[in-house]
């Protein structure tokens, strides 16, 4: 995510511009493209270096409509010839200005004045070169429906497992709307393989994605699951076996972050239980980095634009949640981000503080006496 660069340019009905901005696209290097360079990519080269049949055919195999709406982008309104206009998802924006042409399969956002393709989108979006963004989306486009079946499986069966209704109601997870919200699913392990490739996927695909054992078993067993953007969280409920894996690869940016990034002040946890338990309670502004190191697309996310952000990490005994919010802190406020840390009891997180009698009205007290 890029940072705030300028209020919408698009006007009341949009429709003058919509249909100024995208007409003359067809040319790879419109002026649209917000670019003033030969390429309309990122890397030195650019689309030169790779077959542009490859291109051509990657790009028609993942729909920019889709992979937006894969990353949180919701269309506000439609216009004339089945273009559509949104919310920005490239910078802090307030009103619709963001265009998608679906049948062209381009974009352009009167706002930051960025645009182009899919590919162009991964670049600014993930902030990453034109090789890069390429890898993301040969992945995505291989292991989104894999994973998207898989998640689904997972979700019919946590209701049909008391071990793992038992557990969740153990971490303080009990409530319908957010199991839904998270997407919460169980793994129970010796089964998935089976349905997959009933369901026409190859082992080979299984084993790539990661989901499948290199001996063919299910990779997650007796796991809590949580989909992620582009990876799956298990979270064991046994003892005996080590208590987080992830698919193989990155595991992305901000939990749900496009649900929180518009508002000023946010709050940053460790890990997804918690994030539940806090959504739970009613803190919806609330999002996760999967443990106290962010990686710098998470740092980008949240220097994305002006807020507050209230590092909520754990209590440790040794402190080591203590003296990673004291370094992000000092991080954020270099970038001109307020940041603010909580201090929780002695020896809890987030979850605990609430599975062990704490309340929506004691955390909010807690929150207010945060220190920078």
């Amino acid at each position: 995510m890029g940072r705030t660069l300028g209020a919408s340019g698009n006007p009341a009905g949009g429709e003058a511009l919509a249909g100024c901005g995208l007409e003359r696209l067809d040319s790879t290097h419109h002026p649209c493209l917000g670019l003033d360079c030969v390429s309309p990519y990122s890397a030195i080269g650019g689309e030169k270096s790779v077959n542009r049949r490859a291109l051509d055919e990657l790009k028609q195999q993942i729909p920019l409509r889709e992979y937006l709406e894969a990353h949180d982008w919701r269309p506000a309104r439609r216009l004339s010839r089945g273009r559509w206009m949104g919310l920005c998802p490239l910078h802090d924006d307030h009103r619709p200005s963001f265009l998608v042409d679906p049948s062209k399969n381009l974009f352009y956002c009167y706002g930051c004045g960025r645009g182009g393709d899919v590919i162009r989108f991964a670049e600014i979006y993930h902030q990453v070169k034109f090789p890069h963004a390429l890898a993301l989306l040969r992945q995505w486009r291989g292991f989104a429906p894999i994973l998207h079946e898989t998640a689904d499986f997972y979700r019919l069966q946590l209701h049909c497992r008391g071990e793992a209704v038992a557990y969740l109601h153990q971490r303080g997870v009990r409530s319908p709307e957010l199991i839904e919200h998270m997407r919460i699913g169980y793994a129970p392990g010796g089964c998935l393989r089976g349905w997959l490739t009933q369901l026409g996927y190859p082992l080979s695909a299984l084993r790539q994605a990661g989901l499948v054992t290199a001996v063919g078993c299910d990779a997650y067993m007796h796991r809590i699951v949580f989909p992620l953007e582009g990876n799956l969280y298990g979270r064991s409920i046994s003892a005996s076996a080590p208590p987080h894996r992830f698919l193989p690869g990155a595991k992305g940016g901000l939990y749900a972050w496009e649900h929180v990034r518009r508002s000023p002040e946010v709050i940053l946890v460790e890990g997804l239980f918690d994030y539940a338990v806090l959504w739970q309670a009613g803190f919806h502004n609330v999002t996760c980095s999967l443990g106290n190191h962010l990686n710098a697309y998470q740092s980008r996310q949240l220097c994305d634009g002006k807020r507050t952000v209230f590092l909520t990490f754990d209590a440790d005994a040794n402190r080591s949640g203590q003296r990673a919010a004291h370094a992000l802190s000092d991080r954020l406020r270099e970038q001109g981000v307020a940041a603010l840390r909580v201090s929780l009891p002695e020896g809890h997180d987030p979850n605990s503080f609430f599975v062990r009698g704490g309340d929506a009205r004691q955390f909010q007290t807690i929150l207010e006496a945060a220190q920078p």
